[in-house]
């Protein structure tokens, strides 16, 4: 009997927000200005999370990513992560979010606003495969890709250098999504091993 052990998980979060956005929130992210992006369109403001009107959303985030940091990296040293940029995507039917990942972000997040019965998120495995054996069933060893469901009231936590998309609308309501990258602030690494940087907030 084989005995299989996830050596290096790729660690994926979700947290749920328990409660229906306010009319303020929802004005707020609703009425942003926006400009074109490839397949959808996004906020003019890269940094939704600062304005008051979303000062109970961004505390949640907050409280998700701290725990998520702590689960994963646990690290040795007094270092947090701080939300840098937070934006938000708009996709109307036919619309999508194309292929990406977040250069210059330790852990990316997305929070979905407003969203459709089938809306999902997928996930790509980085790397190529030198030899490919199509599987018989698809798994968490033999998959390029991967989904999770997309649905409003849904934190999603993920290494910024995960690719990920978002598949075209297909219902009626435009999908809204609030993105977010963060930065360590502290200190990471050790001098002893020439690695240490202390950076400040």
């Amino acid at each position: 009997m084989v005995s299989l052990h996830n050596l290096f998980p790729t660690p994926v979060g979700f947290a749920e927000l328990g409660r229906l956005l306010s009319d303020e929130e929802l004005f707020f992210i609703r009425e942003l200005p926006t400009r074109p992006n490839t397949g959808n369109t996004t906020s003019t403001n890269n940094f939704v999370l600062r304005d008051s009107a979303l000062t109970s959303l961004r505390s949640f985030i907050e409280d998700a990513v701290s725990e998520y940091f702590k689960a994963t990296a646990n690290p040795k040293h007094n270092v947090s992560l701080r939300v840098t940029q937070s934006w938000c995507n708009y996709s109307e039917q036919g619309q999508y979010h194309h292929k990406h990942a977040h250069p210059n972000s330790y852990i990316s997040g997305v929070f979905y606003v407003q969203t459709n019965p089938d809306d999902k998120i997928f996930f790509y495995r980085d790397g190529w495969q030198q030899i490919k054996f199509p599987p018989d069933q698809w798994n968490a060893y033999n998959s390029e890709s991967w989904w999770f469901e997309a649905y409003a009231g849904r934190l999603i936590l993920f290494p910024s250098s995960l690719t990920h998309m978002v598949p075209e609308v297909k219902g009626d309501n435009v999908r809204i999504s609030l993105s977010f990258n963060t930065f360590p602030v502290g200190v990471v690494g050790e001098e002893i091993d020439l690695t240490g940087l202390r950076l400040e907030a």
